[in-house]
């Protein structure tokens, strides 16, 4: 374990239907840094996400994932969120019949094993709230039924305000977002940088981190990271594209290919 580290993956295969996605994923976030990983389509954000939250669907193969020097690799999605692991999810889910009040409330109690005082709950509802600009009676509406994208983007955020994790890792919370929308959610999202809580932001595009100024940024293709850089790599890839990048690793395989392939038929 790295010292001062929340989140380590090291060397990390995931497979999806019997299909390897990550390749050897190695990436490291110390306490209180947001790091953001950008990629073309296709490039394992989403895997990489889900892997961590602990989807079932998604078969760890190799490599390991340790949250605050423990571990979670095989462990069950409700336990990683009890050791302070949070994501929020690129298309969350409707959940009739429930509100969002009883949701947070329930949420808090699972992960934090026991209630907390009505009212110092309702401060915090009411605090978390007014930094996300959504009225009160917000609270009171069904979990996402019948919320706009932009709604449902906040409502994660605003169980993210709640929840206090010690690594939230947020999958493309920019995606559908008008301008006004991704501000109030870049908002939320640096309210809630502290040294408490670590940041992972996976995004296709780099107007997100016009808002959240990032520690790093990391380049994820072919569901490995091939390059890290400060804030500035951001602003390249939205002048660039992932072309530059890409083209060169392809190079860069292809050769260790030919000459792995070499190397057999000498052996």
């Amino acid at each position: 374990m790295t010292d001062g580290a929340v989140l380590q993956i090291d060397g990390l295969k995931v497979a999806v239907d019997g299909k390897q996605i990550v390749n050897g994923l190695t990436l490291t976030i110390p306490a209180g840094e947001v790091h953001a990983i950008m990629g073309p389509n296709g490039s394992g954000k989403s895997t990489l996400a889900n892997t961590l939250m602990g989807h079932p669907r998604y078969t760890v193969t190799a490599g390991h994932v340790l949250l605050k020097g423990e571990e979670i690799t095989n462990l069950a999605p409700d336990e990683r969120a009890k050791r302070g692991m949070f994501l929020a999810m690129q298309y969350p889910t409707s959940i009739p019949g429930v509100t969002m009040v009883n949701f947070l409330r329930a949420s808090m109690k699972a992960v934090q094993g026991k209630d907390m005082p009505v009212r110092e709950f309702r401060e915090r509802l009411l605090e978390a709230l007014a930094v996300l600009k959504m009225d009160e009676s917000f609270a009171r509406r069904y979990v996402n039924e019948g919320f706009s994208g932009g709604e449902k983007k906040r409502a994660e955020v605003l169980q993210m305000s709640l929840l206090r994790p010690a690594m939230a890792v947020m999958d493309e919370t920019d995606s559908g977002l008008d301008i006004d929308a991704l501000r109030t959610v870049a908002d939320g999202i640096n309210t809630l940088k502290s040294p408490e809580t670590s940041i992972l932001l996976i995004t296709h595009y780099q107007r997100i981190l016009n808002y959240v100024t990032p520690d790093k940024v990391h380049v994820l293709y072919k569901g490995r990271i091939v390059r890290s850089g400060g804030k500035e790599l951001a602003a390249e890839l939205e002048e660039k594209g992932y072309d530059w990048i890409t083209t060169a690793i392809d190079a860069e395989d292809g050769a260790a290919e030919a000459a792995a392939s070499k190397e057999s038929e000498t052996a």
